[in-house]
């Protein structure tokens, strides 16, 4: 009876050993056929997917996306171009990056169109292996209220890709001395370092239309999550673009969040 009982102790151990390396392997299996798509110009399909209906955006206002990473600034805003400038600074390694994007397309989509958009899941040996996301390297943004800037410093596999100009590494050394990302300047008026959600609970596991479908489940820990942070992104580009366009500018969720 003794022996047996042994048998089952090591047994039981066993199981548990498996069940331990399948919980730390599970992030880096579920998301590991995504890299397929990396660098792939997004369909138009998903691109409609992201564009979220202003009574949902109302819904959910903040979510729970955190205000305090908004940081205001008392400077004259930058402009280029003859439009109020948006910075972004990033990398495609990075699984904080690949959160923040999803909000900051949905976002920058109310203002404007991005032509080329590309698909691209993070380092697949970081915190959030292979996270679903995109990147705007090689990709274009034109709208008629504000210019767009993106520098993803390199790729998902750490190599060098791009790098700011002398007046952007300023900018971003200014206000973000620790190099941390994702970092988003608003016309020199507020800015924001880091993701505003965590990339492992939220987008986990999960593929890029999932992802976008959970969007409009206004009650999905992914709708409180993206499109809270993208209804703050929206909030500080009204501040700077003199709260255009109306059909943006004027919903209660800005009002609401804009900066004074």
């Amino acid at each position: 009876m003794v022996k047996r009982t042994y048998i089952y102790a090591i047994v039981v151990i066993l199981i548990m050993a498996v069940v331990a390396v399948l919980v730390a392997t599970t992030g880096k299996a579920l998301n590991a056929n995504l890299t397929s798509y990396d660098n792939k110009v997004v369909p138009q399909s998903l691109i409609g997917m992201l564009s979220i209906s202003n009574t949902e955006a109302n819904q959910i206002g903040i979510g729970v996306s955190p205000t305090n990473n908004v940081h205001r600034l008392d400077n004259s805003p930058i402009t280029l171009n003859g439009k109020p400038e948006v910075l972004y600074i990033g990398a495609e390694y990075c699984p904080f990056c690949a959160a923040e994007r999803w909000a900051m397309v949905i976002s920058l989509m109310r203002f404007g169109n991005f032509t080329n958009l590309r698909y691209m899941t993070s380092d697949p040996n970081d915190y959030a292996p292979s996270t679903p996301t995109f990147t705007f390297y090689n990709s274009t943004y034109y709208s008629p209220y504000i210019s767009f800037v993106s520098v993803e410093q390199t790729t998902n596999n750490r190599t060098p890709l791009q790098q700011p100009n002398t007046s952007e590494a300023y900018l971003y050394s200014r206000y973000d001395p620790n190099g941390g990302i994702p970092y988003m300047l608003f016309a020199n008026r507020t800015f924001l370092v880091n993701a505003s959600y965590d990339p492992l609970s939220i987008l986990g596991g999960k593929n890029w239309t999932t992802i976008a479908s959970l969007l409009h489940n206004s009650s999905s820990v992914q709708a409180e999550a993206i499109v809270g942070t993208a209804n703050l992104l929206t909030a500080q580009i009204c501040a700077i673009d003199n709260n255009t366009p109306s059909s943006v500018c004027s919903q209660p969720y800005v009002k609401s969040l804009e900066p004074v």
